[in-house]
């Protein structure tokens, strides 16, 4: 069985790791990795190939940078030849960005099935193009792979269900917790100079945060507030850094900035942290597993069941709001809540046993 797994950016990394270490336990499967190059860099990509221990990519397309559109158009012409060429069985997408819309596009166009892996998620919000590029994987996607039981019921309302929909847990959580004891042996916090004291980890890197002069003015005016209970250690995306450098942000002597930072150093912050701040969504789910309490700087989440179970809190943009719902997690101690359904660590697993399951129906 021939099964092409497409990454394009970080986020990507983290959720193909495990599934490209189960492939390749398959003797009756033959993986192939397209790396679109929509994140191409160091910090953004090779560190985290040779950290996971992710197999150099068999194509990478070299999309780079651009527009939605012009980077969407780049995926598609890119990867159909690759898809002619090899001729797979299946191909499998992960998560939400550009490359994950385009690549099932050029496959399902072809004839060729398409696995997403983190389906069903929903914010609700049609201005992300993250929602737009969920609702659309799903909906060509022949297998629906699910990490939490609201993806089911979204996917279930919006008229899919049956066979094609399973909930398999998340593989972000499999790289967590695989790559757990390695991240301890980072040096981080000695380096950063916070072994023995409290600190929150901040991240920002969405266009709507970040671009937009009046919100982003506002979440750091947050920030500062709640640098004056403890440090922030602020690895700045490429993203954000374009808008940061020339603000007063960057002499806060309370905020202390750091380059994007690889998957063992960060999840080492991450796990030791008093606090985090983000408005990512994978880090949601990371400190819900790690039980660090997480401020979410957005009015949504796709991810409802760290909210539900896990330290996260909505605090949306207005910086009151976030101030407040940051020192309150600091005044309280940190709550043991369980882990979610099927958040063990062999999400790649069940995956990989249904796509060999149902292998005589692809092929």
């Amino acid at each position: 069985m021939k099964v092409i797994v497409v990454a394009g950016t970080r986020p990507n990394f983290m959720k193909v790791a495990p599934l490209m270490w189960e492939l390749a336990r398959r003797p009756a499967v033959e993986p192939f990795l397209i790396h679109t190059g929509q994140h191409y860099d160091q910090r953004m990509s090779r560190l985290f190939f040779e950290e996971l221990n992710i197999p150099s990519p068999d194509v990478d397309l070299g999309v780079g940078s651009g527009t939605h559109a012009s980077q969407t158009a780049e995926v598609l012409k890119r990867i159909e030849p690759v898809l002619v060429d090899w001729k797979p069985d299946v191909v499998m997408v992960v998560g939400d960005v550009n490359s994950t819309l385009a690549a099932a596009l050029a496959a399902v166009k072809l004839g060729i099935p398409v696995a997403h892996v983190e389906a069903g998620l929903r914010s609700f919000d049609r201005t992300m193009p993250e929602e737009i590029n969920r609702i659309l994987t799903d909906a060509i996607s022949r297998f629906l792979f699910v990490s939490e039981r609201s993806g089911v019921e979204n996917l279930r309302r919006e008229g899919i269900s049956g066979e094609q929909v399973v909930l398999v847990g998340n593989v972000m959580i499999d790289t967590l917790l695989a790559c757990r004891r390695r991240s301890e042996g980072s040096p981080i916090l000695a380096d950063l100079g916070l072994s023995s004291r409290p600190y929150a980890v901040l991240t920002l890197h969405r266009p709507a945060n970040v671009e937009n002069p009046n919100v982003f003015r506002g979440l750091m005016e947050a920030i500062e507030r709640l640098g004056q209970a403890l440090p922030i250690v602020f690895p700045v995306h490429p993203r954000t850094r374009a808008v940061l450098d020339g603000t007063r942000a960057t002499s806060n002597h309370n905020l202390i900035l750091t380059e994007p930072l690889g998957y063992l150093d960060f999840m080492k912050l991450l796990a030791n942290a008093r606090l985090v701040l983000t408005d990512s969504g994978g880090i949601q789910e990371e400190t819900t597993v790690l039980g660090v309490a997480c401020v979410t700087l957005r009015e949504n989440t796709e991810r409802p069941v760290t909210v539900e179970q896990g330290t996260n809190v909505l605090a949306g943009l207005e910086p009151k709001r976030i101030v407040a719902a940051g020192l309150d997690a600091l005044e309280r101690p940190l709550r043991q809540e369980r882990i979610p359904e099927l958040w063990d660590g062999q999400a790649a697993g069940r995956i990989v046993d249904v796509l060999t399951a149902d292998s005589a129906h692809v092929l």
